[in-house]
């Protein structure tokens, strides 16, 4: 295949394209999941195709083919330039990409135990084990326990000369548990909502979640919600637990540095960004504890690779410096207008997809406290942990996120479990009001495995490094 795609790119040099590159994709995805004691999903799915982008007088053209003869792929090349040359009629500005070095290179993330090699019976059996613990309650009406798994194989080959390979495996899950009295419904999730958690690991990473292990108390904290008193409508200092960070930090950091967000050529689902260009070196986007980079070289992220689909190396790029916002997530084609290079975050959910940029590892670097002193030197605050629901306006600016449960702080010690907890924000605000931030010993990486962008929408799978954190006079709970 290496060979087809390299004579296909060489017939698009020979028609004077500006461009263009090639990208073989073949994913391997696994699916587990039981409902209250029945398997409902169990399969293994494969799709294989190829994606082509041609720069052409300045503008771009893309096409896809499930085909791999090399027929299709000459016959999907050509359409490819086709629309190009189309694009090119009504073009405006012509397309620059910044320089690249052409890379030959083989990519494997790191795995000791391939998870496609694991028998479905062993998948089960923890499926089971997990979902008989927490339906030990009759008021436990529903428990969702689930395991995904990901294999996939990129060949990107480019005019520029690069010809670079990727085996990157993905494995995780998780679970929750609805509690159900009368017209009260509570749910807890373990060990994070909206779809789980995931690493670019084998069965491993699986073996090490502790999904049994924290079942027990995943079905206990869903019954005490039916009991728990509301989140009262007040103004506090919160703490938010780790992968309620991952989540803040996607939501109010992650989309508002994506350069193609800020220049308004993409802004579908998740709309545009306040991050104007004049912004970068001298907007405070936080206090000077609050520290973010860009990181896809972290082993084990969600958001790690050897490479973006452009064929730009995986690199860590400063976001936020004491504060200070100073860099975005950028492209070969946008990267240009900041007058850098690609820091190598295109990226596209699969071989039917043109890439766009999307977040690596976004990752909140760890500060020095200890959680616990950390609470006990909280006098009167929230203890918040993970999202049950959030709302952002199309700028990323005005927020307001609701959490399965949370506790109060009082005389530093946490103290009553509240239900339907909320808290509002306005980004920069929020940010500079952080004054605390746990120690790398609390400090890990957690997933986001459905980040939506684009139009067709696309799928990508993200990391947020995080540690629980402390915010000031936060606004919580619904106002009457």
């Amino acid at each position: 295949m290496k060979e087809r795609l390299q004579e296909c790119i060489d017939g698009l040099q020979a028609k004077g394209i500006d461009y263009a590159d090639a990208r073989l994709v073949s994913r391997e995805n696994e699916a587990i999941r039981m409902s209250s004691g029945k398997v409902d999903q169990l399969g293994r799915y494969l799709d294989v195709g190829v994606g082509i982008r041609v720069l052409y007088q300045g503008c771009w053209g893309f096409a896809g083919t499930a085909g791999t003869s090399k027929a299709e792929i000459t016959k999907t090349a050509n359409r490819a330039l086709k629309i190009a040359k189309a694009s090119a009629l009504t073009k405006r500005e012509p397309v620059r990409l910044a320089p690249q070095e052409a890379f030959t290179d083989h990519y494997s993330s790191p795995c000791r135990i391939d998870p496609f090699e694991v028998p479905f019976d062993e998948k089960l059996d923890l499926i089971d084990a997990v979902t008989r613990e927490l339906m030990k309650s009759k008021k436990i009406k529903t428990a969702e326990v689930f395991l995904r798994f990901f294999k996939t194989n990129k060949l990107f080959v480019s005019s520029e000369g690069a010809q670079i390979e990727q085996d990157i495996i993905e494995s995780g899950g998780g679970y929750h548990a609805i509690a159900v009295d009368g017209s009260e419904a509570q749910k807890r999730s373990y060990p994070n909502s909206h779809g789980g958690d995931y690493a670019t690991r084998g069965w491993e990473f699986v073996k090490g979640m502790g999904l049994v292990e924290n079942a027990e108390r995943v079905r206990e904290e869903a019954l005490q919600l039916l009991k728990a008193k509301p989140c009262p409508d007040t103004h506090a200092d919160i703490i938010l637990h780790g992968a309620m960070m991952a989540l803040q930090i996607h939501e109010s950091c992650g989309h508002p540095i994506e350069l193609d967000r800020v220049l308004g050529t993409e802004i579908s689902l998740a709309g545009g960004s306040f991050l104007s260009l004049d912004k970068m070196n001298s907007l405070q986007y936080g206090s000077k504890h609050v520290n973010i980079n860009a990181d896809a070289t972290v082993e084990g992220g969600l958001g790690s690779f050897g490479y973006d689909d452009e064929g730009v190396k995986a690199q860590r790029a400063p976001i936020v410096k004491d504060g200070r916002f100073v860099g975005y997530l950028t492209s070969r084609e946008t990267a240009p207008v900041i007058n850098q290079q690609s820091n190598g975050t295109m990226r596209a959910d699969g071989w039917n997809r043109i890439p766009l940029i999307r977040m690596t590892n976004v990752n909140l670097e760890p500060g020095s406290w200890d959680l616990d002193d950390l609470i006990a030197d909280t006098e009167d605050g929230i203890l918040f942990d993970l999202n049950k629901s959030w709302s952002i306006d199309d700028k990323r600016l005005n927020f307001q996120f609701g959490c399965e449960c949370a506790w109060q702080i009082k005389d530093g010690k946490r103290g009553q479990m509240y239900k339907n907890p909320v808290y509002t924000g306005i980004t920069p605000e929020f940010w500079n009001s952080c004054d605390a931030i746990c120690s790398r010993d609390h400090w890990r990486v957690w997933a986001i495995p459905n980040c939506g962008k684009g139009e067709p929408m696309q799928v990508a799978r993200v990391g947020h490094g995080a540690a629980p954190s402390r915010f000031r006079n936060v606004k919580v709970g619904v106002s009457k």
